[in-house]
């Protein structure tokens, strides 16, 4: 009973704070349309809401990396490859027909035939509330559609791969992940993947935003890709407390004693394959929505290291650890050490060394190498934000007792 009610006040605590959230990245966008004057770093156009829109896309991903690295103890590195498929899936389906034949123009046009948008549209209407409807659905059908594009390939693949361990699992995705960026950019399937080429005019998160006689009265460009993260990671927290992510985790501790139990080691291991590979799909569709294209050469092995980093340094089964890793990643990496890429000379005409174009990684690579060895199992290893709280204030009051 006492744990049921501790589980309930949790989840009532983090509904609570994820609306928070969204309420106070609608305001802080808008800020520039509810006062007369704002600071520069505070405009829609600025760094800030582009760290923001990242951040998100990128923690939706580092969390479902983290369901199947660190909490069911898989090693694999085939994130990219299920980002790939998640863009693809999703600007493929929302390219409006009127720019098809600009987009592939070098095929004579595309294969597919509809676009979402001008289906739902068509029901709803193209102006007024009947367009906001038809392009809210038709977004929302085609992210969850490359969600099941990539736990669909995931399953495929799984099943030879998913009885391999440790780095044989790794190498396995990792070469996936390879292949399948070669065959999105091979020309005869052109038709459908545009070859080497960006897929793009398809709705991306300024599309949400809400406008009257051309002009932008309301922005939604960051709350969009903040919701849609929100509810995916609250999905993949309830599954981590479920019975099912008990089993995964039974399964990272110990294989052998989790087959005991009797635990279907195969079943589960499939489960977080497949449910981490659909979210990494929804991630590559939110990418895809960020960077407004989709292009197979973007999503090479460096992205995916890019969130294993965010994973361990957030914490290898920490959910809120990858989270707050995320956002910190990208704006070092984004944002706050931008100014060490530019040279600069002070009015005696001196030029201050090392700043140049290129140092901010290399400096950005220090900082990650001093948390790494600082913090060991990560920024909050494998706890969460509210358990380390909790402990803070008890140390706290324990030591308020011991000094009276």
């Amino acid at each position: 009973m006492i744990q049921d009610r501790k589980s309930k006040k949790g989840a009532a605590a983090g509904l609570i704070f994820a609306a928070v959230v969204l309420v106070l990245v609608v305001l802080l966008e808008n800020l520039s349309s509810l006062l007369p004057s704002v600071p520069a770093v505070l405009q829609p156009t600025s760094q800030l809401f582009t760290v923001l829109k990242k951040g998100a896309v990128y923690s939706l991903v580092a969390v479902s990396m983290n369901l199947l690295n660190g909490f069911t103890g898989l090693f694999s590195l085939g994130q990219a490859g299920f980002m790939l498929l998640g863009a693809y899936t999703y600007a493929i389906l929302t390219v409006p027909l009127s720019v098809k034949d600009q987009v592939y123009y070098l095929y004579g046009g595309s294969a597919v035939k509809f676009s979402l948008p001008d289906l739902f549209w068509g029901i709803f209407g193209s102006s007024g509330a009947g367009y906001a409807i038809g392009l809210v659905l038709a977004v929302l059908i085609a992210l969850i559609l490359a969600g099941l594009v990539a736990a669909g390939f995931a399953y495929l693949i799984g099943l030879p791969v998913l009885r391999l361990k440790s780095d044989y699992l790794a190498i396995a995705t990792l070469g996936f992940a390879e292949i399948l960026r070669a065959i999105f950019q091979w020309q005869k399937l052109g038709p459908v993947t545009n070859g080497a080429n960006m897929i793009k005019s398809f709705p991306i998160f300024s599309s949400f935003n809400i406008k009257s006689n051309g002009a932008t009265v309301l922005y939604l460009s960051t709350f969009v890709p903040f919701l849609i993260a929100i509810i995916c990671i609250v999905l993949i927290v309830l599954l981590v407390n479920s019975t099912y992510g008990r089993a995964f985790k039974a399964i990272r501790d110990d294989e052998v004693a989790a087959e005991a139990m009797g635990i279907n080691l195969a079943k589960h291991k499939m489960l977080s394959f497949v449910v981490s590979s659909f979210f990494a799909g929804v991630g590559g569709a939110l990418f895809a929505m960020y960077v407004a294209n989709a292009q197979a050469k973007v999503y090479t092995t460096t992205m995916t290291y890019e969130i294993l980093l965010i994973v361990v340094i957030g914490g290898i089964g920490s959910i809120s650890g990858s989270c707050i890793a995320t956002f910190l990643y990208v704006a070092c990496s984004e944002w706050w050490l931008r100014f060490l890429d530019k040279e600069t000379v002070l009015a005696s005409g001196f030029q201050v060394p090392l700043l140049r174009n290129g140092f901010r990684m290399v400096v950005f690579s220090v900082i990650i190498m001093i948390v790494v060895l600082f913090f060991r199992k990560g920024i909050l290893g494998d706890r969460e934000l509210p358990g380390v709280i909790a402990g803070w204030k008890r140390k706290r009051a324990k030591r308020k007792e011991a000094a009276q």
